[in-house]
């Protein structure tokens, strides 16, 4: 048996998975929690924000965030993906940064539009 807090919603549900048992849930007190439940206790996922350096930007790093989430085991691999990645200003808002990072189909976008300029 394995026992997670629901993070799904502000109650914080202590939840209980049952894997030998269909990973039944028990102790959430909505749906929400039993999927979350299953999900945690049979493949949890995780979504990554992070940041990348820009070159002739207004500011010298961008925020980025992953699409979708990826598997747990594969968030250390999918951040070395960013290593090394410049972007040049002018930036958009959703620009592609890393395409299909690991294979999982998920992208790394930018987080804010950047204009050229100076750095402050």
């Amino acid at each position: 048996m394995k026992e997670f807090v629901c993070i799904v919603c502000p109650k914080g549900c202590r939840l209980r998975v049952d894997e030998e048992n269909a990973y039944s849930v028990t102790g959430n007190s909505c749906e929400r929690g039993a999927s979350y439940g299953r999900q945690e206790a049979s493949a949890p996922t995780r979504t990554i924000a992070s940041t990348v350096a820009v070159e002739n930007g207004f500011y010298r790093r961008c925020p980025v965030k992953i699409n979708a989430p990826i598997p747990k085991e594969l968030i250390f691999e999918a951040m070395r993906t960013l290593e090394g990645v410049c972007l040049k200003a002018p930036v958009k808002q959703g620009q592609i940064v890393v395409k299909n990072v690991c294979g999982t189909g998920a992208d790394f976008i930018t987080e804010r539009a950047m204009k050229e300029g100076d750095y402050e």
